[in-house]
C-alpha cells in the first residue's frame, strides 16, 4: 500500500486530530484520491515526521490522525547557500528542485546583467509561490523532512556582499581554479551565473567579497546544470555523499 510523503506545515501531536491545509489536502483528496483509514506520512518542517492515517475526507477537508514520531534527519552537515541567476521558465524550476534534492540549505534568485527575466514585485510574488511548491515538492519525493528557503529575488552585488559563511565560490570558465585545497567547511555559498554567464565586472565584484574562483571542468554547464553538479562535488567532498 502507497504510503505518500505530504508536507502539512501545522503543529502535529500524536493521536491529535488536524486538518491539512487546503493545498495538502487538494493534493491528498482530489489528486491522490485517497480515502479513510490510508496511510501517509506528514512533515512540518520542524525535524522529522509522523506516520499518520486519513480520518476524514470531504470536497474541501482532509482530516489526518498523527499516529508515531518517527525523528529521521536527513539533512547535510554542510549548510550550502545558493545564489542562483534567475532563469527562464523550466530551466529556474529545474535548478531548484534538483538543488533541494541535492541538499541545498537556501536559495536566493539573483538579478544580473545579462538575466534575461524581468519582474515587477507582482509577478515576483508569484513566482515566489511557484519556487515553494517546487522546494516542498521536491522534499516530499527526496524524504528530506526540513524545507529550505527561498528568498526573494535580488540584484547580485546585493548577495554577494551579504554573504558570512566558511568559504565562498563563483562558478565560471575564466579560471583553472578547481575545487580542492580547501579545509573541509561546515557552510558555503555558491555563486551560478545567468546562461550567458557573469560579466567580467560582476566576477570582480564577487572576488573582492571573498569569492573563490571555481571551474568544474572543460565543458561549458548550462544555468540549471551548474548548481546541481557544483552542490554534489560539496556533497561528496564535504557532506553526506559518499
Amino acid at each position: 500500500m502507497r504510503n505518500p510523503r505530504i508536507y502539512a506545515p501545522v503543529q502535529l501531536q500524536e493521536y491529535q486530530p488536524v486538518d491539512l491545509p487546503e493545498s495538502a489536502a487538494n493534493h491528498v483528496g482530489r489528486v491522490l484520491r485517497m480515502k479513510p483509514s490510508d496511510p501517509l506520512i506528514l512533515f512540518n518542517g520542524e525535524g522529522g515526521c509522523w506516520q499518520a492515517r486519513i480520518n476524514a475526507v470531504s470536497k474541501k477537508q482532509v482530516q489526518v490522525v498523527p499516529l508515531e514520531f518517527m525523528p529521521i534527519d536527513k539533512e547535510s552537515p554542510l549548510t550550502i547557500s545558493l545564489g542562483q541567476t534567475l532563469s527562464r521558465g523550466e530551466r529556474m524550476d529545474y535548478a531548484i528542485q534538483k538543488a533541494v534534492e541535492a541538499g541545498v540549505t537556501e536559495i536566493t534568485p539573483l538579478f544580473t546583467e545579462r538575466c534575461e527575466v524581468k519582474l515587477n514585485s507582482e509577478r515576483a510574488d508569484k513566482r515566489l509561490r511557484h519556487w515553494q511548491q517546487i522546494i516542498i515538492s521536491a522534499c516530499e519525493q527526496c524524504g528530506r523532512n526540513i524545507v529550505p528557503v527561498i528568498h526573494s529575488p535580488v540584484p547580485v552585488s546585493e548577495w554577494v556582499a551579504n554573504r558570512n559563511t566558511d568559504l565562498k565560490f563563483v562558478l565560471h570558465h575564466r579560471t583553472k581554479q578547481a575545487l580542492t585545497g580547501y579545509d573541509s567547511p561546515k557552510t558555503v555559498s555558491l555563486l551560478i551565473g545567468p546562461e550567458g554567464g557573469l560579466t567580467a565586472d560582476e566576477i570582480s565584484t564577487a572576488e573582492g567579497q571573498g569569492f573563490n574562483p571555481l571551474v568544474l571542468g572543460p565543458r561549458v554547464l548550462r544555468t540549471e546544470t551548474a548548481p546541481v553538479a557544483a552542490i554534489s562535488l560539496m556533497q561528496y567532498l564535504w557532506g553526506d555523499w559518499s
